[in-house]
């Protein structure tokens, strides 16, 4: 009987991780882990940099939500300024805000997630992947690829380019969106309302018959955090933190996110890259949470646009409290989509957007400061620490992967008990604990910047491949 059971690679994620299944003595699983094995380190790599430079570097650290980290280093840029970005730049970082929502939700969906959904978890892995749906679903494929599209369609007509966009700034926008650009990105909407009805409709006709995968993949209490609105309703841009329990109740409201380092501490782990955020009220690790599409829903009262609040009333509807299945990650996420496409199309019929006045400009007016946003995965913390000259000495970037890593490792242990059964493994018995994770649709890239205390070993060599140094950290 094997004591350890590892996947590796755990697939259609973002990023490089594996798991680790461990059996005991009678043959059962005892518990898992979910080790994030890639090192990355942007917070150090920050340090030394003007920071009207951090928008451009941040959007480099993710090449799925570039747009959401140039939103929260551009509002920690704003803060060190001291100044208020006209409102034409709001709106137009509003739109690429929702416009990167769209196109990350449209990839974990449809990309990722769909092959198990619409082919089956048990189904053979050669067939369980884009390639399997384009023969089997062929339409509803490409609507998912259309939706993508259209989200990395708008962030490259206003950010330049659809990957790694250099659009945002310290004040404000680089520059104006044009009524040309506005008038091709209103051309969109209609399709993608189409599909995305199309889509809510498949996923729940599907509910009934994952019912097994439902109660067991992540489905336990926690805390849910996210940003809202003035009214309690759903924010990505600007607004404050709210946090419910699993029964619903609020447990703490209108958090100011520039000081969350007064709710929100980070633990290390020496067998991961990606730290444990939790609710410093609570400690750790009893004070897990989860972010991100499920969290906002929970958290939220109403979308506040039409369509989507209708799909949220039903969505809310589906447990007396909070709703704690992780598996229903999916479903938020379809919602948001639809959302973030009305709220596009409102933002493209205000004039507003199309003002040419577009950066605030001064020196900088004061030594630290923190710019938070509602990111794909959930909110996004930038805190940045400069000298008197505008230079950087510390960064430190709160991802919202870390705050759902103990939630994450509770979902691949609970995944495991359930349907794993180490004396007879079947590969769609491993799919269901990796199922788990894609809940979360984790960026592993974007979460990995701390060294925390996972042994670490660094070779430098030659272009033969001989080793000329050698680091170790135990």
């Amino acid at each position: 009987m094997a004591e350890r059971i590892v996947i590796h690679p755990v697939t259609r994620i973002e990023g490089h991780a594996k798991i680790s299944i461990y059996v005991d003595a009678a043959g059962e699983v005892e518990s898992a882990q979910f080790h994030v094995t890639e090192f990355r380190g942007f917070e150090k790599i920050c340090e030394g940099r003007p920071f009207h430079e951090m928008p451009g570097l941040m959007s480099r650290v993710c090449g799925i939500c570039p747009v959401s980290h140039v939103i929260a280093s551009s509002k920690a840029g704003d803060g060190l300024l001291g100044v208020d970005p006209p409102p034409a730049a709001v709106l137009q970082r509003r739109l690429l805000n929702y416009a990167q929502v769209l196109q990350s939700h449209a990839l974990s969906f449809f990309h990722l997630s769909s092959p198990d959904l619409l082919l089956g978890l048990d189904s053979p892995p050669e067939k369980r992947n884009m390639f399997g749906l384009v023969e089997r679903e062929p339409d509803f494929i490409r609507r998912g690829i259309r939706l993508r599209q259209f989200g990395q369609r708008v962030i490259e007509l206003a950010g330049g380019k659809r990957v790694h966009p250099v659009w945002g700034t310290p004040g404000g926008v680089l520059h104006p969106l044009t009524r040309e650009a506005r008038d091709e990105m209103a051309g969109w909407i209609t399709e993608s309302i189409e599909s995305l009805q199309i889509a809510l409709g498949r996923l729940k006709s599907l509910l009934d018959s994952l019912q097994e995968e439902i109660r067991h993949l992540g489905n336990f209490p926690s805390l849910f955090l996210g940003t809202v609105n003035h009214d309690g309703g759903l924010e990505y841009y600007d607004g404050l933190i709210r946090i419910v329990d699993s029964e619903g109740n609020v447990v703490a409201d209108r958090l100011d996110p520039r000081r969350y380092y007064t709710f929100i501490e980070e633990a290390s782990e020496e067998w991961t890259f990606v730290k444990f955020a939790y609710y410093k009220p609570l400690g750790y690790p009893g004070g897990k949470y989860r972010v991100g599409p499920l969290a906002r829903l929970n958290v939220a009262q109403h979308a506040g646009t039409p369509l989507a609040d209708r799909e949220m009333r039903e969505f809310k509807q589906r447990s007396r409290g909070a709703v704690c299945e992780s598996f229903h990650y999916h479903l938020a996420r379809l919602i948001e989509m639809l959302h973030s496409v009305e709220r596009i199309e409102e933002l493209l019929n205000d004039p507003e957007l199309l003002g040419e006045d577009v950066r605030a400009r001064a020196l900088p007016n004061r030594r630290e400061a923190i710019g938070s946003c509602e990111a794909p995965r959930g909110t996004l913390f930038h805190h940045y620490t400069v000298d008197r000259d505008g230079t950087m000495r510390k960064a430190n970037l709160l991802i919202a992967t870390g705050q759902n890593n103990q939630a994450m490792n509770m979902a691949v242990e609970q995944a495991a008990r359930r349907f794993v059964r180490p004396g007879h493994l079947t590969e769609g018995m491993l799919n269901r604990v990796e199922a788990a994770i894609r809940c979360f649709d984790p960026c592993l890239s974007c979460s990995t910047h701390a060294i925390g205390r996972m042994p670490l070993v660094i070779e430098l060599r030659d272009k033969s491949g001989r080793v000329l140094d050698r680091i170790t950290r135990s």
